[in-house]
């Protein structure tokens, strides 16, 4: 009876001491570009780990996401790969006022097969009849087929190209088209080419030279947890997160507060 009398004491100052089992404070829903996964994730690791907070993502394209937000999805914060689906949101009253800010940039690349891959100097070599198929993300909706189209129609190669592109719903699918021989080349986000080990960058289109890409993220309005959410975007915006974003090989904005 000493013995348990005993251990029930030491249980008992262990738990005044530490607190008791710590549930996650609250769960956040975050929709975010696919281009963001592995950042953010990586972000969001730490961020539980201080806050005990959860954070939910729905990853996916930001045409999509927009969407799915438009027709009444729950969400907390919306990071869009580009302006329009934000300016969207905005324009229909669905993102609160005042909190939207560009928090990134990136840069296009070219991407072919590591193993065996077509050869590609520059995007004039996309026009060649040798290459095939060339995977977008949906060059009318998606944002990095967006980007993609302007670029090559800048350089008045668009409508060579345009013949031979497979549409996908996003950046990653675009990639792994390319990782799995389903396609020649893709044009894709520098940070989305770092990641994979099976295809090579053919040509890096340079900044001043490629489309003006943002990442703007916001809080949307009508959210569950309201200010649980303020914190994780005023995290987002701090340079531990930036840290991240930067490793990952994203451009990283002053993240100014867009009125």
């Amino acid at each position: 009876m000493r013995f348990a009398n005993t251990v029930v004491r030491l249980a008992l100052l262990v738990w005044l001491v530490s607190g008791p089992p710590r549930l996650f404070a609250t769960e956040l829903t975050v929709f975010a570009a696919a281009s963001l996964t592995d950042s953010l994730q990586e972000i969001a690791l730490g961020y539980q780990k201080q806050t005990g907070d959860k954070i939910v993502f729905n990853f996916a394209g930001s045409s999509t996401l927009a969407r799915q937000i438009k027709e009444g999805a729950p969400a907390d914060i919306f990071f869009s790969a580009d302006e329009a689906q934000m300016d969207r949101l905005e324009s229909k009253g669905q993102i609160v006022a005042g909190s939207r800010q560009d928090r990134l940039s990136n840069s296009l690349v070219i991407v072919v097969a590591a193993e065996n891959g077509v050869r590609i100097h520059s995007p004039k070599d996309l026009a060649d009849p040798g290459i095939r198929r060339i995977t977008l993300g949906d060059p009318q909706a998606v944002p990095i087929g967006v980007y993609a189209r302007k670029y090559l129609e800048k350089l008045g190669l668009w409508k060579a190209i345009e013949p031979k592109v497979v549409p996908t719903e996003n950046v990653r699918g675009s990639l792994a088209a390319v990782e799995e021989g389903n396609a020649d080349a893709s044009i894709v986000y520098k940070t989305d080419a770092l990641i994979s080990k099976k295809v090579v960058i053919a040509f890096a289109v340079p900044l001043e030279q490629g489309p003006r890409i943002r990442y703007p993220v916001a809080l949307v309005r009508g959210a569950k947890r309201p200010e649980a959410a303020k914190r994780f975007l005023d995290y987002l915006a701090g340079e531990t997160a930036a840290k991240i974003f930067e490793r990952r090989g994203f451009v990283v904005l002053n993240g100014t507060l867009r009125q």
